[in-house]
């Protein structure tokens, strides 16, 4: 289940801990897609992903910010337009081939539906784009703690993300672990976190970071059948329309 978006708010805007987690998976997105290499390109993250946003907003062509309707939406980003829009899971409003390069944080791992989410994130991507899934390592102890929202919904380990990307059509390229300090607020654990950092990804055989973030590329043309009844172009409006049988959430 996804959790509320005012707790992930809460958590990377306004807790020391959040803010340092924020910091170093930020950074790690940049090392492996610079600001400048975006430039005109349409960037769209999913789940809670627009703290990793806010580096493209200047210079690429489009930022969307995708959170799926259990999770709630907030306007982000704070005194600029908004460009956060509340969606279903597993049917964006977005065109078919329309996004560049895609994030999900908090969004696969939470999703009741990983399989049907994986088939949008293809949809959406064009030819030669690329998504980077944020996702908490199984093998870490941050998905062994619920202090913080990678403690829910189901952690991964690096073969077992690659074996479902590859089942749905995507290509793992590059792949990292980072957050090595443990899930804790407390004085030692926070002013030691960079010499953790250093020395977890030093000898990553030996620690386990909390979160993996790995990056994949769309094939084309698709491997699986079916995939092009998947890749259809929808309609906004038609998104934003409750399915029969189902209310839509208030938020």
């Amino acid at each position: 289940m996804h959790l509320d978006v005012q707790t992930l708010r809460d958590f990377y805007y306004r807790s020391a801990l959040g803010r340092a987690a924020q910091k170093v998976i930020r950074n790690q997105t940049l090392r492996f897609w610079p600001e400048a290499k975006l430039k005109g390109q349409t960037v769209a993250g999913f789940g809670f992903a627009v703290p990793l946003l806010r580096p493209y907003l200047t210079q690429s062509r489009r930022v969307i910010g995708l959170m799926p309707a259990p999770q709630g939406v907030m306007p982000w980003p704070a005194g600029m337009p908004n460009v956060s829009v509340l969606c279903e899971e597993t049917s964006w409003p977005i065109e078919t081939g329309h996004v560049d390069r895609l994030i999900l944080m908090h969004g696969l791992e939470t999703s009741e539906n990983p399989s049907e989410l994986l088939d949008e994130c293809y949809r959406v991507l064009g030819p030669g784009g690329k998504a980077l899934f944020v996702l908490p390592n199984r093998s870490g102890l941050w998905a062994r703690s619920d202090a913080t929202p990678f403690g829910y919904g189901r952690p991964y380990s690096r073969g077992q993300l690659e074996v479902q990307l590859k089942r749905h059509d995507f290509i793992p390229e590059a792949h990292v672990s980072v957050l090595y300090q443990p899930p804790s607020t407390r004085r030692f654990w926070m002013k030691t976190a960079p010499m953790w950092e250093s020395a977890g990804r030093a000898i990553p055989a030996i620690m386990a970071g909390g979160v993996m973030m790995v990056v994949a590329s769309k094939r084309y043309p698709p491997t699986r059948r079916g995939v092009d009844q998947a890749a259809r172009v929808l309609n906004p409006l038609e998104v934003l329309t409750p399915k029969p049988g189902k209310v839509a959430k208030p938020v």
